[in-house]
């Protein structure tokens, strides 16, 4: 009865957490006094709008009220702002599945419209035009071979202009008379960028084979262009004649992301790039420019936690920028004038809301409200350090039970990708395990984001069985710390981290008590042919090929190996997920219920790969305290 009295008032903390709502993916308005953002303070992501506080706004004081505008009843999960003030385009969950729409809609809230996309095909949202108001819709072909077209998109008049063509390509920038694109196209961990010239019909890589940095091979993640430099020599060497510089965040030639600046002139003209911002220690996971180009943001990934920088492209100066109001940063936004930054900031114990930078005087104004949490001590977690079986160096976040004096039960959490990254955010589910006696352990085993390109790429096609060893290895660290009883150890995990999972059951068994796959892979050969085609011809570098690579894709799926999971299982998906489609929990269900073992199944009505709705994040919370409480 104690057991379940826990588990109900771990179930009612998650609960209260979960409807702890937050701010993400800002926009400005180019004179920067307004903005749009997303948010899931109704219980489902949508639009609100709303003025940006003034710089030295008491962070307790009131802050401007938002407006939502509402588009439909499925999520919207990225909003921007035209360069005229006058539209808003929004991508929008289709459903609430995988496959968005592109939605255009008056600040105010009128002519709500949806211009690409539906329940048939897949439209996703690109950047607007540097002046006017068209803005680019990118689609994907649902026909395995077939090419993804882009279209500059007019929402006045819904007239669609053709931009480029290729395998899987994604539009980053435009120059400002739309002359020239940067397309970024490629496989996963393989992405490069190319200029399209569309007066002369042709493209040039931004980082050509030869160059300088190409000493090695690297993805590039983001490219804008920019005027160069005027009035200084601060990157006179870039190329005096050079009218654009091309600034990149890459990791081509380099073990991390950095910056990287490219002059370009016309008729293909590339000049020397040169590198303007590098760290061993952090990763430049994130880059925004005004429209002068005088001046860059850049954001770090350092060991999980963010850190913000400026560049002056006119002096050369890198620019140190007061600590962060929270340990992770995400979405950021600079002004067109420069003069603002906005972005999302959170931590384990505040979740995801707005902020505002002052460039100038560097000083932190919260610009976005937030809802009163529950009256209890979140717990943070400590990065821990420790090795794999073969002695690589892994980090996680060990979240404690507070008050907890000898070993219990645990929880390991795998994240998905396998190129995301466990970070120290606000994690409601993680949160109810604590208030439940369960530790939890969010490991970055190898292929992870955020710790250098070799390790990233540690886990490719045939460096499977490493992740499986680094998993064992995360448990057996919780261990040695006295925090787990080994007994009482279960292994969870999301989308590739729910794969990790089944495969932890059913080539480990005996190791961990429990088991939860939420949206995972059980087959890698009918996740291939059941998956949208942009997405499985883009994990061929990740997993293998589906026809070349038959034989090692059978090899390390947990479908067949069945038998060997005997522990009780937890499968939880999306009804309306073609990521990872849903026919991978239905198969290894029934196969474990053929074995007459321990499975329960949960399916989340109206959700597809990420579970967008409070409703369906409180269900899953709740499931898992209460799963994990028996099963542990």
């Amino acid at each position: 009865m104690v057991e379940d009295r826990r588990a109900d008032e771990a179930v009612a903390l998650a609960d209260a957490l979960v409807d702890a709502w937050g701010s993400w993916g800002p926009t400005m308005t180019p004179d920067a006094r307004r903005m749009a953002f997303l948010s899931d303070r109704s219980g489902v992501p949508q639009v609100w709008v709303q003025d940006v506080a003034a710089a030295g706004t008491s962070v307790t004081g009131s802050l401007p009220e938002p407006s939502p505008i509402t588009l439909s009843a499925d999520p919207v999960i990225a909003v921007t702002w035209s360069a005229d003030s006058a539209w808003l385009a929004c991508a929008v969950a289709t459903d609430g599945g995988v496959r968005s729409q592109v939605w255009v809609v008056r600040p105010d809230g009128t002519d709500a419209r949806c211009i690409a996309g539906g329940p048939e095909q897949h439209a996703e949202l690109g950047p607007w035009t540097r002046s006017g108001h068209r803005v680019v819709v990118t689609i994907p072909s649902t026909e395995v071979g077939e090419p993804t077209a882009t279209f500059l998109v007019d929402p006045a008049t819904g007239a669609f202009e053709p931009l480029a063509v290729g395998e899987l390509i994604h539009v980053l920038d435009l120059s400002v008379g739309e002359e020239l694109v940067v397309i970024r196209d490629g496989r996963r961990g393989q992405e490069f960028c190319v200029v399209v010239d569309r007066v002369n019909d042709k493209d040039h890589p931004l980082l050509p084979h030869g160059s300088a940095l190409t000493g090695a091979t690297g993805s590039t993640d983001v490219a804008l262009l920019r005027p160069a430099p005027v009035g200084t020599d601060a990157l006179a060497e870039l190329g005096a004649s050079a009218p654009l510089v091309a600034y990149l965040a890459t990791e081509v030639g380099a073990q991390r992301n950095r910056l990287v600046a490219l002059p370009l002139g016309p008729n293909g003209w590339r000049g020397v790039p040169q590198v303007l911002a590098e760290r061993d220690d952090a990763e430049l996971e994130a880059l925004d420019a005004d429209d002068a180009g005088r001046l860059l943001l850049m954001v770090w990934n350092r060991a999980g936690t963010s850190e913000i920088e400026l560049y002056d492209t006119t002096t050369g100066v890198r620019i140190g920028v007061p600590e962060l109001p929270g340990l992770v940063a995400s979405s950021p936004v600079l002004s067109r004038d420069g003069g603002t930054v906005i972005l999302s900031v959170e931590g384990p114990e505040r979740p995801r809301e707005l902020w505002r930078l002052d460039t100038a005087t560097h000083e932190w104004t919260r610009v976005t409200q937030v809802p009163e949490l529950p009256p209890v001590a979140l717990v943070a977690p400590t990065l821990e350090r420790y090795e794999g079986r073969d002695g690589l160096a892994l980090t996680g976040w060990l979240y404690r039970v507070p008050g907890a004096t000898e070993a219990g039960p645990a929880m390991l959490s795998l994240h998905g990708g396998p190129e995301s990254q466990e970070r120290p955010t606000f994690n409601p589910q993680y949160q109810g395990m604590l208030a439940a006696g369960i530790a939890v352990f969010a490991p970055n085993v190898r292929g992870s984001s955020g710790f250098g390109r070799t390790f990233s790429r540690l886990d490719d096609v045939h460096g499977r069985q490493g992740s499986f060893d680094d998993v064992i290895a995360s448990g057996r660290h919780l261990e040695a710390l006295g925090v787990a009883d080994p007994a009482r150890v279960a292994v969870t995990g999301r989308s590739y981290g729910g794969y990790l999972t089944l495969a932890s059951l059913a080539f480990s068994p005996g190791v961990f008590a429990a088991g939860v796959d939420i949206c995972g892979m059980s087959h890698l050969l009918t996740f291939y042919r059941d998956t949208e085609p942009w997405i499985a011809a883009a994990a061929v570098t990740k997993y293998g090929h589906p026809e070349h690579d038959q034989k090692l894709l059978r090899q390390i799926s947990p479908l067949p190996h069945a038998a060997a999971i005997t522990v009780p299982l937890l499968v939880v998906h999306g009804e309306l997920d073609t990521n990872v489609p849903i026919n991978e929990a239905h198969q290894i269900v029934a196969a474990l219920r053929e074995l007459s073992r321990p499975v329960e199944y949960l399916e989340l009505a109206g959700e597809g790969h990420e579970y967008r709705r409070a409703d369906s994040r409180r269900l899953l919370a709740a499931t898992m305290v209460r799963f994990l409480s028996r099963a542990l």
